[in-house]
């Protein structure tokens, strides 16, 4: 690859000063490297686009074209046309120095067939103006058998299980040292601890009990969730319990929260105690990115047939590794975190058949965006060219 790239870079860089016979075999080169990853590209199983800040096509492989069931002229389709349910001005900012939000959604299609998609796109950079849209189909990962679910939640109880070991391991260890000082100023006259240190000493204890009992509480959430228990639920009241519980927090961290809420948000139909779990995490983790105050905007709307709500923060964002690793359990770049919070935000979303969203940018904030349906979806045919 290495060796293509230094071809590449010769030929871009004297193309105007070739000849007649190199220009020939050069645009050669070019065309069977392009014939090469053309094959590669259609091999595999994921969708894969190239867009422009327009949101025309300049590339899909086979996968792509069957996954969205693309017409033959795709010349004036944008993929605004093909998903629209994607918040594309929040992804695609007029300002074209900020071409650099990464995003990550699961949604759902009815066209061509009823179908559930992982969306990943990320910008190329460079001062390019093209980004790279993957599509990857997890509809059977959806409706997988009962007996390959238990499979799955064994293993990732197994997983979950040998992070937890590791994570107690520094908050136990602290308190066994600290005891066994406290345990010598005791038995020991010689050793006695003045007040004020043994008293620091005692406050270090709680601090780690606390912790964990963190990362206990945060495991058994994660494995067992406990039943659902479906009833109507105004997502406004969900959410400002979970602001009024949260305040010590949010003050201590000097964050201002503005809240706007949209008249004509109906109730869903969902778990309280669950949501509020879910909303409890993408709010903390909001807070957490904003080490030196900041600003969380709430956003309530109803559009068309979701009741959506957007948690938007001034944070430091994230880079397209951070969003691609942010939902494994026990993968955190987050001092202090365990990687659960966004696993539990997923599940919960998914047992609402609700589509979450993220959207960032590094150095300039994250949304999370939930969307809840409300059951009135109807099938949208693609439009004509």
């Amino acid at each position: 690859m290495a060796g293509r790239k230094k071809i590449f870079n010769r030929l871009k860089d004297n193309f105007e000063s070739l000849d007649a016979s190199s220009r020939q075999a050069g645009l050669a080169l070019l065309m069977r490297e392009c014939g090469f990853f053309e094959t590669v590209f259609n091999a595999v199983d994921d969708g894969i686009l190239v867009i422009d800040r327009e949101l025309h096509l300049r590339y899909f492989n086979r996968a792509a074209k069957e996954l969205l069931a693309l017409p033959e002229n795709t010349s004036l389709l944008r993929l605004s046309q093909l998903l629209p349910d994607i918040n594309w001005q929040q992804i695609v900012p007029e300002d074209a120095a900020n071409w650099d939000r990464v995003s990550r959604q699961e949604l759902q299609i009815l066209y061509p067939e009823p179908r559930f998609l992982q969306f990943y796109l990320t910008p190329l950079g460079e001062g390019s103006d093209a980004a790279t849209v993957i599509l990857r189909d997890v509809t059977e990962s959806r409706r997988r058998a009962t007996s390959d679910l238990e499979r799955e939640t064994v293993k990732a109880v197994s997983q979950l299980a040998a992070g937890v070991a590791h994570e107690i391991g520094n908050p136990l260890n602290s308190l066994s040292m600290n005891l066994q000082i406290l345990e010598r100023g005791f038995d020991d006259p010689g050793e006695a601890l003045a007040p004020e240190d043994a008293a620091k000493m005692i406050r270090r204890c709680e601090s780690e009990v606390e912790r964990l009992d963190s990362i206990i509480h945060s495991f058994l959430t994660a494995i067992r969730p406990g039943k659902s228990s479906l009833t109507p639920v105004d997502l406004r009241e969900t959410v400002f319990e979970v602001l009024n519980f949260m305040r010590p927090e949010i003050e201590a961290r000097m964050v201002a929260v503005n809240c706007q809420w949209a008249d004509n948000i109906p109730k869903i139909k969902g778990d309280a105690e669950q949501l509020k779990q879910a909303f409890y995490n993408i709010i903390r983790n909001a807070v957490q990115a904003m080490s030196n105050g900041g600003r969380l905007d709430i956003y309530g709307y109803y559009a068309g047939e979701f009741c959506i709500l957007e948690f938007s923060d001034s944070g430091k964002g994230m880079n397209p590794d951070d969003l691609r690793e942010m939902f494994v359990p026990f993968k955190t770049a987050k001092a202090g975190g365990n990687g659960i919070g966004t696993m539990i935000i997923e599940r919960v979303c998914r047992e609402h058949g609700a589509e979450l969203g993220v959207v960032s940018a590094e150095g300039r904030g994250t949304v999370f965006q939930i969307r809840f349906p409300d059951g009135r979806r109807r099938v949208r045919m693609l439009p004509g060219n």
